[in-house]
This record gives structure tokens, C-alpha cells and sequence, in this order.
């Protein structure tokens, strides 16, 4: 695959779609039975990697239709045949593997910090990085990751009557999420995955000593 330069406009509809995925907290706090939300995730899932493969094979219909939406805002172009994993396919397994792994609340918070976060640090990062961070990032963007994923996170467990113990519980795990994302690249995971995977896994760790 071959390295693409996408435009900022590009990067914003990439982080305005990644935005709407904020469906899945609700999603994940509001259905009462986690395995029906973990299978809407799972079936959501194995669609999109079908249709990126298609997309990379070259598929009648399929293919201009998902180049249409979407292919502009790829940021390698595939190999033909190859199987696409994009940021949305990482989105989804994160959020499937949050919802089998935590509590409702502790899944939730972990997706909204990833959402709004990381779609914060791109666009920030890219209009107003001056200050180089480690792997061509900004410290620009890393302040956008921990102030407004940080917030986010604040207003969802004020929302949902969180005790004081998962605010400092989110604090302390936000952190550790931001590290994953700067160093993303020699992590070799997806900061998709990773983000929530921390933060969640943080929330959890509140919960647990919570009910000890």
C-alpha cells in the first residue's frame, strides 16, 4: 500500500464520521442485554470488512459506491485483493471487545473519550500544531486529546451519576490513553483500539474497587 496525503477536508468528513459513531454509547448504555449490543457490533463489523474487500477487489457496484463515500479519505491505497482494515473496522472491534470486557458505563465512556478525542487531536493538530511531539505529531493535538476527551468524559459520568472515585478513576486512565495514541506507531495497535481499550479498562478498575 502507498502512503496518501489526504486535504483537511478530507480529514474532517474522516472525524465528522467518527463522530456520528457516537451512536454506540448510547448503543451500549441504553440496550439492556450487552450480547445484543456486542452482535449489533459484530455483524456491524464483519459488513464493513467485507466491503472494504470488495472495495480493494474491484467489485461491480460495490466498489464505486464505497469509493464514492469514502475512498478519498483512505490514507493508503490498497493492494488489489488486499483486505482493508480502516480506522472504522478498528472502531468497531474496539467497541465490540468494550462491550464484552466492561460494564455498560465503563464501555461507554471509554468509546465517548476515543470519539471525541481523537477527532479533536486531528483536526487541532493539523490547523494549529506548531510545537513538533514525538512521530510528526503536535503538542497542540495532544492537548486537544486530554482536554477535550477529558471533558467529554467528565460530562458522561456527570450524566450518568457517576461516583467521584470514576472521575479520578477516568483521570488517571486518560493518561495512559494518550501515550498509546502518541506512540501509536511503535505500539504497532491501532489507536482506535487501544484508546478505548485503556480508558475502559481504567473506568472498570474504579468500578471494581467501588463495589470491594
Amino acid at each position: 500500500m502507498s502512503d496518501i496525503q489526504i486535504t483537511y477536508f478530507e480529514e474532517l468528513k474522516r472525524k465528522l464520521i467518527h463522530l456520528s459513531s457516537l451512536w454506540m454509547v448510547f448503543a451500549v448504555v441504553l440496550i439492556p442485554n450487552r450480547w445484543i449490543t456486542a452482535g449489533l457490533f459484530a455483524f456491524l463489523l464483519a459488513g464493513t470488512l467485507l466491503w472494504e474487500h470488495a472495495y480493494a477487489c474491484r467489485r461491480p457496484v460495490l466498489t464505486p459506491l464505497y469509493g464514492f463515500f469514502f475512498g478519498r479519505m483512505l490514507r493508503k491505497e490498497p493492494e488489489p485483493g488486499a483486505w482493508i482494515v480502516s480506522g472504522g473496522s478498528y472502531v468497531l472491534m474496539a467497541a465490540l471487545l468494550v462491550t464484552v470486557l466492561y460494564a455498560p458505563l465503563a464501555a461507554g465512556g471509554a468509546l465517548a473519550v476515543m470519539l471525541t478525542g481523537d477527532a479533536a487531536a486531528a483536526l487541532i493538530g493539523r490547523r494549529f500544531g506548531r510545537h513538533r511531539a514525538p512521530n510528526n505529531k503536535s503538542w497542540e493535538g495532544v492537548a486537544a486529546f486530554l482536554l477535550v476527551g477529558g471533558g467529554v468524559l467528565a460530562l458522561y459520568l456527570a450524566s450518568v451519576g457517576a461516583p467521584p472515585r470514576l472521575f479520578l478513576a477516568g483521570t488517571a486512565a486518560i493518561i495512559p490513553a494518550c501515550a498509546a495514541k502518541l506512540f501509536e506507531k511503535q505500539l504497532h495497535i491501532d489507536d482506535n483500539f487501544s484508546i478505548p481499550v485503556i480508558i475502559g479498562f481504567g473506568l472498570q478498575l474504579g468500578l471494581w474497587t467501588q463495589n470491594a
